[in-house]
């Protein structure tokens, strides 16, 4: 069945006609915003419109084909996003050979008219950057401007002096690395600073722990030239409706996420999904290094394409009040958890200190002595609701993974850490249910090294370590949860 959603009253003279989209289900519950305190609000990083264009190059200068990569408008999307749950969204074009100007004078005026529309959903100004550097083909990063008068002009100097794509053809200087390092200072440089996350790192990987196109050097890289700018990658990988025909039957040959040298693992890339892997290499070095789950939203597979709408299958839930830079600071702080499904819509990490006011939360540092004792206390939502998918997929086990703190790594280039272990695992007859709550608690004694503590959950209760996804495999039936880290400095001082 389809839907009309231009029968929702738009005032909006850039949207022409109507698109296709599947029926409705009901959006996922979210919780009741209130002026004085912060709340989980769901949002996605990467969608993109139909200003993410194809060129045609019969003509010089080529010429613009809108919707030729993406079909959608930037309101249609915020609308399904709305409905799906979402409290904010990121509209993130990618680039060619003069899209800095038509994002200028054609998609920032429908994103500020969306706006006016649909205040309530926050949408934010970005693009998906073309990494500069050899082979730029799916090196791409989400860029994220503050919401400020002056954030078109601002991501217009980027887009038209540093994309990797920009350009009739492009600079010969952007086929090398280094160039994306003058494009990292540059957005360091700017009046409002922007946020700056790789998107799906290890997607063209040419095997397990082989990475192509983007390294865990380059990651190092970046973040060191522009610490304030690049804060981490997403997790969840957008296209996991890949699997799926027009009418929702499975594709056999079909592949979550579209990643086809190495498959994601529970639909999450191998650098995230690996226990003791990228991701924990980063923050081994005591690196604030966050991760997402975004859609990458194109086309909806009910469409032809490939993709769930924003906040259908993966959510980013921030940590904020329903402010613009509220999102935007929290976002960057890391007070952040990633999830699938639906699986958990509320997620809270504490380590504190026995006997004591003194603890931290996701994306915090806790101070302590060696002599003081610590708990991990945890609680989870895991709403009693049909997701998307018609599921009402319940948390299985929840895991506890910590790991120490040692410093830069003597290779840039390190993707694992031999320190980071699955502290416990929590089954459900080890939680209790407070008021909605799932909640359990850890002891966690005296610690004598810096460290970071960090929680992974799933409906799968045998599944130990994500697996490698199989070809044809439902996506609603694997699903995790990532929350960002606690990090626990011990202090030197007696």
């Amino acid at each position: 069945m389809k839907l009309a959603v231009c029968i929702l009253s738009l005032s909006i003279a850039i949207l022409t006609g109507c698109q296709n989209s599947p029926a409705l289900t009901r959006a996922t519950p979210v919780a009741t915003e209130t002026s004085d305190t912060r709340q989980w609000l769901a949002g996605d990083h990467h969608v993109h419109s139909h200003y993410s264009v194809r060129w045609d190059t019969s003509v010089f200068p080529p010429t613009p084909i809108i919707g030729g990569d993406a079909i959608y408008s930037i309101p249609l999307n915020a609308q399904m996003a709305a409905h799906h749950g979402l409290s904010w969204l990121v509209i993130t074009d990618h680039g060619g050979p003069n899209r800095a100007k038509l994002a200028l004078e054609q998609a920032y005026p429908e994103l500020l008219a969306s706006r006016k529309a649909l205040p309530h959903i926050l949408q934010f100004y970005g693009m998906e950057f073309d990494v500069p550097g050899n082979s730029p083909g799916g090196r791409h990063a989400t860029f994220i401007m503050p919401k400020r008068p002056t954030e078109a002009q601002q991501l217009y100097e980027i887009e038209s002096k540093y994309n990797g794509r920009q350009g009739m053809p492009p600079s010969p200087d952007k086929a090398d690395d280094a160039y994306m390092l003058l494009a990292l200072k540059a957005m360091n440089a700017l009046p409002d600073k922007p946020l700056l996350l790789a998107n799906h790192p290890g997607r063209l990987a040419t095997g397990f722990r082989e990475y192509n196109k983007i390294t865990p050097k380059q990651l190092r890289d970046w973040q060191d030239t522009a610490p304030g700018v690049v804060i981490g990658m997403s997790g969840a990988e957008g296209h996991q409706a890949a699997v799926f025909n027009r009418d929702g039957s499975l594709k056999p040959d079909g592949v979550r996420g579209e990643y086809p040298g190495y498959p994601t693992m529970g639909g999450y890339d191998q650098m995230i999904a690996r226990l003791g892997g990228v991701w924990d290499s980063l923050l081994s070095e005591g690196r604030k290094w966050w991760v997402t789950a975004v859609s990458d939203s194109h086309g909806h597979y009910t469409d032809g394409w490939a993709d769930f709408w924003p906040g259908e299958y993966a959510k980013t839930y921030v940590y904020a009040d329903k402010t613009y830079d509220s999102i935007f600071d929290n976002l960057k702080a890391g007070r952040v958890f990633a999830v699938t499904g639906d699986l958990i819509d509320a997620l809270f990490v504490e380590v504190a200190v026995k006997g004591s006011d003194r603890s931290a939360g996701i994306g915090e540092i806790l101070t302590v002595a060696p002599q003081d004792e610590l708990v991990l206390r945890v609680r989870f939502r895991d709403p009693d609701t049909l997701n998307a998918g018609g599921y009402n997929p319940q948390v299985a086990r929840v895991d506890a993974i910590i790991g120490q703190i040692s410093g830069p790594a003597a290779d840039r280039n390190s993707d694992e850490t031999s320190t980071t272990r699955v502290l416990q695992r929590f089954y459900q007859q080890d939680w209790q249910q407070q008021n909605g709550f799932s909640v359990f608690e850890l002891p966690l004694g005296k610690v004598t090294a810096d460290q970071y503590l960090r929680l992974r959950g799933t409906n799968q209760r045998d599944e130990l370590e994500p697996q490698p996804d199989e070809k044809g495999e439902n996506p609603w039936h694997d699903l995790w949860f990532y929350s960002n880290p606690v990090f626990i400095n011990v202090s030197k001082v007696p």
